[in-house]
């Protein structure tokens, strides 16, 4: 009976041992987390492809067309004059954009001339003897000749005696040396070959000007030229005469030029071309810089697209069954700065309008109709 007993409580004994030991395990165990599967919601756009422009954007400074720089050619202390020698002071064509100081010279001209007046005199008696004939001739120019005005041109000669004649008595020496001296005087005085403005002015009134000094600058603020180099492998695409669309860097304000010239030798390093355009606008101002947009050629069936969105230079991500990212191989055609122009996309397939990050071929997606 006792074994009995102790058989029966052994048994309970190894029961209560498993059913606590399952119970233990069960009750350490913990639930497995269920993820919530999310699906990215991506922006997209109809493909509708079209005739793109392919516009070639380069930039540069604006420069007058009709600059000069001032320089003298005479010596001399420079007069004060009815307008400043002042930067920003405004002068219309043939204006007297400044005048140095030509009394010495002037007086050296008047006795330059009136030596010439002598001499004519004294030859009058012997061609009355020797050429009656051209007597007439010199003594009107000699009465036409006033020593306060610029000396008439001398008579033509109508034999070579006559020329040896007036030759012999210094005549034409004294002339030429005055007409020398008569266009020396002139540049005492610098006139406006444009109506213009003054952007630079290196000395004032009362300074000493000397022989090859610079004085300044002149340009004419209406018209300007900009140059711009652009790729070779267009070179044949770039015409005299094109309308060109420029814009300052900002893209604020918006300007039209033309291109006036194109060089013909292309640079070995960059492999590029120099453009000039002309454009003209009063809120222009020469060192400005502005954006050039020259449209070059024409990608028939493409589109064009943020440079972001296209993927190793060569696909782009579309939706297929408004679900699934299918990553498509495509055709660049030409890159700008921001955008791309691409072909090989059919008409209404649906592309990536904004980057997604992580996306891969494959992923499931949702389509964000929110417009």
């Amino acid at each position: 009976m006792r074994k009995l007993i102790l058989a029966i409580l052994g048994v309970l004994i190894i029961l209560g041992t498993y059913f606590l030991g399952n119970y233990l395990v069960a009750k350490n165990q913990k639930a497995k987390p269920k993820f919530k599967k999310q699906i990215k919601t991506v922006f997209v756009e109809l493909v509708e492809n079209t005739s793109i422009p392919v516009i070639l954007s380069a930039s540069g400074g604006l420069i007058a067309k009709n600059k000069i720089e001032l320089f003298s050619e005479v010596q001399g202390v420079l007069n004060a004059s009815s307008k400043a020698f002042k930067v920003g002071t405004r002068f219309d064509k043939g204006e007297t954009l400044l005048s140095i100081n030509s009394e010495e010279f002037y007086t050296s001209l008047q006795s330059k001339k009136s030596n010439l007046s002598n001499l004519i005199i004294s030859i009058l008696p012997d061609l009355r003897l020797d050429y009656p004939n051209q007597f007439k001739k010199w003594e009107s120019y000699l009465k036409s000749f006033n020593i306060d005005k610029t000396v008439p041109k001398l008579p033509p000669f109508n034999s070579d005696k006559e020329k040896y004649f007036i030759s012999g008595r210094n005549i034409l020496i004294a002339y030429y040396n005055v007409k020398n001296l008569e266009v020396r005087l002139a540049k005492h005085q610098i006139k406006a070959p444009f109506s213009g403005i003054l952007t630079e002015t290196l000395l004032s009134p009362g300074t000493l000007v000397r022989v090859g000094q610079k004085l300044g600058e002149y340009i004419d603020p209406n018209i300007y030229e900009m140059e711009v180099a652009i790729n070779s492998e267009f070179v044949d695409l770039l015409k005299v005469g094109n309308a060109v669309a420029l814009s300052n860097l900002e893209k604020t304000k918006n300007y039209t030029g033309k291109i006036v010239r194109v060089n013909g030798k292309v640079d070995q390093v960059s492999q590029t071309i120099k453009v000039f355009i002309d454009i003209k606008h009063k809120d222009l101002k020469e060192g400005m810089f502005l954006e050039a947009h020259v449209v070059v050629n024409s990608v028939a069936e493409a589109i064009e697209i943020s440079r972001k969105l296209l993927i190793d230079n060569k696909g782009v991500y579309t939706v297929k069954n408004d679900s699934v990212l299918s990553l498509i191989t495509v055709d660049p055609v030409y890159f700008s700065a921001e955008k791309v122009v691409i072909k090989g996309l059919k008409n209404n397939d649906k592309i990536l309008s904004q980057t997604l990050p992580g996306a891969f071929h494959g992923m499931i997606v949702k389509i964000n109709k929110k417009k």
